[in-house]
């Protein structure tokens, strides 16, 4: 089957290594790859990856537009393999988050990618908020979502500010909540305007407790993701192939559905 990788961290090659090592450090996980491009297309295509969607995460203002030129450029370099998300930051204010995102949709960037616990923002705080008021559904979010050591990112976070806004279409990466899958899958489940990547939960969750969180979100909501440079491609799609779907939902969740999602 076709396989589109819905969840990839991309890095400059002169700080891609440091900052893969951060991640790393951040989470407490020895990463797989040194953050480059070319690593990641080689690991990608060894595999049958096709596309990717590609993004990067500003840890201070001054970053964003320099990020997403950089995701720009790499999406242009990459021959059709890319789509690119841009990052913001939720220090910006109304005015220059419908700026850049007017300036990045002008670019042919996709979404956005936001990190709240790395950005340290919570998902639906006022600043937040005004974020996604200034984005006005113009273009989906891409949100890490959940992790038990904080509080930014929680799931009960992630579904005020998807009431907030049901207009806006909002992608909950991690299965809707890293670490705290059972609750996300409580909390969020059902509601119209979330779809869900699975990056880094199988190696966490059973194949039948994966099963079971991508039924009850609907497996035509779910996307297949890597999450690189934190894992293998390659075992992220033998630890997907173990779950037991049909081979339509395998399609969707390999494929279709990010396809359908992005409208390409």
């Amino acid at each position: 089957m076709r396989i589109f990788d819905a969840h990839v961290h991309i890095y400059p090659d002169k700080i891609a290594e440091k900052a893969s090592q951060h991640v790393g450090d951040f989470y407490n996980i020895p990463m797989s790859f040194d953050g480059r491009i070319s690593t990641m297309i080689e690991n990608s295509r060894k595999c049958g990856i096709e596309r990717c969607l590609v993004h990067s995460v500003a840890t201070t203002h001054d970053q964003v537009p320099k990020i997403n030129d950089f995701i720009k450029a790499s999406v242009d370099a990459s021959d059709g393999m890319f789509v690119g998300f841009c990052t913001l930051h939720p220090t910006m204010s109304a005015k220059e988050v419908d700026e850049e995102v007017t300036r990045i949709i002008g670019l042919g960037l996709k979404g956005v990618k936001l990190h709240p616990d790395c950005q340290k923002f919570q998902i639906d705080e006022p600043a937040a908020m005004q974020m996604y008021e200034a984005i006005d559904g113009r273009v989906p979010i891409l949100f890490h979502t959940g992790d038990k050591r904080y509080d930014y990112s929680n799931p009960d976070r992630m579904k005020a500010a998807a009431k907030r806004f049901p207009k806006q279409r909002m992608i909950c990466a991690h299965l809707g909540g890293y670490s705290v899958w059972a609750d996300a899958v409580r909390t969020l489940a059902g509601i119209d305007n979330l779809w869900f990547d699975e990056s880094s939960s199988l190696d966490f969750i059973t194949p039948e407790q994966a099963k079971e969180y991508i039924l009850t979100y609907g497996a035509e909501r779910v996307f297949f993701g890597t999450d690189y440079p934190m894992w293998d491609a390659s075992e992220e799609v033998e630890r997907f192939n173990r779950i037991d779907l049909t081979d339509s939902q395998r399609e969707m969740i390999l494929w279709t559905n990010i396809n359908n999602f992005l409208g390409l």
